[in-house]
């Protein structure tokens, strides 16, 4: 089995655990990216709060609407940028080295080789899995709402008539939202925000070149100490945190922008809600909302992303020694 292989196995199926783990955070947080329109009440709502609000409104399950298309496409984002960031890092690796043979460099990879790896790895993930990202937006930002207040709202009601009772609303599964999709955009709305997701890859590239840099220098200095004793999955836990805090920060904006282009446009009514493209959201947004809009729901996302990925490094970490452990014994003569 190739290293790019165990890497991208290792990667999906850490990736699953946490995308388990914190999916209820990713749902709010979406929710609060794809708001227009906060009230001040609404604005005083926590995260927990928001949760607990989502729980009573509309029950347990929609904190994890879009959950098994999230998982797919979990699994198939972690091992498709797993596989090609470890190919593509071989390749850096080698060129490393043959560099070094000719006087030039010390035959290591360094930060700007592995800021391209990354994004180019980016680049392939984005392209190849953003259609299960636009479906499980679709699902994560549907409302599950009773439809008691609609039949309220469409007539008076006389003093003698009985109010009639909540009608439970039909089911939003993950062929609904493709068929939704499909019909209002065909093939091309599946790649909704793939511009803005495509600039995205500078987080993962970001995260990536921080916890590559940081484990590099733990590494070597564990090396240069009389008890070498590797680096522990809770330092990975630790240094894939801190990482994926530094690259959040940054790039969060664009987040917001691809959650606004995902989520179902409104076509009737208010055009400040109806996005025609990137530039079309980015301009609305700055004027009618300022640049509070681009920063809705961070706090959540940073607890969700931080604790996800740290979750990630610390699970892939131990998968790939596992592996490569299982191979080496295996490789053994009896």
């Amino acid at each position: 089995m190739s290293d790019a292989l165990i890497n991208g196995l290792a990667g999906a199926g850490g990736g699953i655990i946490a995308q388990l783990l914190t999916y209820p955070l990713q749902t709010v947080n979406t929710r609060q990216q794809t708001e227009r329109d906060l009230k001040k009440e609404k604005r005083k709502l926590g995260t927990i709060g928001q949760m607990c609000q989502v729980v009573k409104q509309e029950g347990w399950g929609q904190l994890y609407g879009g959950l098994t298309p999230s998982l797919m496409g979990t699994a198939a984002s972690q091992g498709v940028y797993y596989y090609f960031y470890q190919i593509f890092r071989n390749k850096a690796e080698a060129t490393a080295l043959a560099h070094k043979k000719n006087g030039i460099g010390d035959g290591s990879v360094g930060m700007f080789s592995s800021l391209v790896v990354a994004a180019l790895a980016g680049c392939v993930n984005v392209l190849l899995t953003n259609p299960f990202w636009v479906v499980v937006t679709r699902m994560q930002t549907h409302t599950k709402t009773s439809k008691k207040s609609e039949s309220i709202h469409s007539k008076l009601i006389a003093p003698d008539e009985v109010i009639p009772a909540a009608i439970e609303p039909p089911p939003f599964g993950t062929s609904h939202a493709i068929q939704e999709l499909y019909g209002e955009g065909g093939v091309l709305g599946f790649w909704r925000g793939v511009i803005p997701t495509l600039i995205m890859v500078s987080n993962p590239s970001m995260q990536f070149m921080l916890y590559e840099t940081m484990l590099k220098k733990l590494k070597k200095r564990r090396a240069s100490s009389k008890k070498d004793n590797g680096v522990t999955a809770f330092e990975v836990f630790l240094l894939g945190a801190l990482a994926k805090l530094g690259a959040t920060v940054v790039t969060y904006p664009l987040l917001v922008v691809k959650a606004r282009l995902q989520a179902k446009q409104v076509t009737s009514g208010d055009k400040r809600h109806n996005y025609e493209g990137t530039l079309d959201a980015i301009l609305k947004m700055i004027q009618y909302e300022g640049f509070y809009g681009f920063y809705k729901g961070m706090s959540t996302k940073i607890v969700q992303s931080v604790l996800a990925a740290a979750v990630l490094f610390m699970i892939k970490e131990e998968l790939v020694k596992g592996a490569r452990s299982l191979l080496t014994s295996r490789s053994k003569p009896p």
